[in-house]
């Protein structure tokens, strides 16, 4: 009597664990739901946005997105950042923050070579 008690138990356990992995392959996923389209904000909400969490990752077209900061201090130490200029839904030239970039040069690199 107690293998078919076990039986039992094991035959409840793969059901349950099928439908969970059925039921995780069906939700949406919540990082591509939830990030904001420039292409549906105002240039001043979309501004106010970046200020407000310091570093937004957008919407900026069907198949594009970007990372926008409000500063320096939300980019790695080694990178510079630099105007980021996009589209909105009533300007087609919206400072919204800034892009953190990895310089192509060193601004502590001496030039000239070795010497």
């Amino acid at each position: 009597m107690r293998i078919d008690r076990l039986t039992k138990v094991g035959t409840g356990l793969a059901a349950a664990t099928l439908s969970a992995l059925i039921l995780m392959t069906l939700a949406p996923q919540p990082a591509a739901a939830q990030r904001p389209d420039l292409r549906r904000m105002s240039c001043n909400q979309a501004q106010n946005l970046v200020a407000r969490r310091g570093a937004v990752v957008m919407t900026t077209g069907q198949y594009t997105y970007e990372r926008f900061v409000a500063g320096p201090r939300w980019c790695d130490h080694w990178e510079t950042v630099r105007p980021a200029q996009v589209r909105t839904r009533d300007t087609g030239r919206c400072i919204v923050g800034y892009i953190c970039e990895t310089p192509l040069f060193s601004p502590w690199e001496r030039r000239g070579g070795w010497r």
